[in-house]
């Protein structure tokens, strides 16, 4: 069973979720917030396994109390919920730990989906996102000094293959479409995937894809 603890400021958006996500035989709703630092107060007496959090909300809003949760060192894990025009905010949520997004005009199937994700350790980036959120980032990013800049540590005890999978995992291909497109079973890239984030210090699948824009693997 999945435990949940809704963050929203808006009621009926609240009791939507509730609606949806209590309808499941494996999902539980244990608590709810209006705003982020009840959020983070219910995570700490809960312990759900996830967090929606949305990503506006008065006070502590979304991103901060992503931030705080995730700093306490629990095992609940936090998916943000965003709309079109917010991907500057959904990028700070990934930076502050968030273990995906989505957008809130989701289909009830891809929320659910994203959730079960999330909650069995994986992680979920909106497709619809996952360029426009991340290029755009890129696009803000100084200009190099040098170049031709030596290779990123980080990336430097990946094979071959590996620096491969990552690439396209930056470019938003999931396990499925990489063993399709590289002719790999899906068990392997699951191996590949599961070394990349040990060996480069990844929480999970979103932060490798932010470390791949940002060593200008993908670009």
């Amino acid at each position: 069973m999945t435990t949940v603890l809704i963050a929203d400021d808006q009621p009926l958006q609240r009791f939507g979720f509730r609606m949806l996500l209590e309808s499941q035989d494996d999902m539980t709703v244990v608590g709810e917030a209006a705003n982020g630092a009840e959020a983070v107060r219910a995570t700490a007496e809960l312990h759900p396994d996830i967090v929606l959090m949305d990503v506006r909300m008065p006070g502590l809003d979304g991103i901060e109390a992503t931030r705080r949760i995730v700093a306490a060192g629990g095992r609940t894990r936090v998916l943000i919920l965003t709309t079109f025009d917010l991907d500057e905010y959904a990028y700070s949520g990934l930076r502050a730990g968030a273990s995906g997004f989505l957008v809130k005009d989701a289909q009830p199937e891809e929320l659910l989906s994203g959730i079960r994700a999330v909650a069995t350790g994986d992680a979920v980036v909106a497709p619809s996102l996952t360029r426009r959120l991340l290029d755009a980032y890129v696009h803000h990013l100084p200009a190099a000094a040098d170049p031709d800049p030596s290779p990123d540590s980080r990336l430097a005890a990946l094979t071959d293959r590996e620096t491969e999978i990552l690439r396209v995992m930056g470019r938003g291909w999931t396990n499925t479409e990489i063993a399709e497109r590289l002719h790999l079973a899906e068990s392997t890239v699951k191996t590949h995937v599961g070394r990349i984030l040990s060996k480069t210090g990844s929480r999970d699948r979103v932060q490798a894809v932010i470390l791949a824009y940002d060593t200008k693997l993908v670009g």
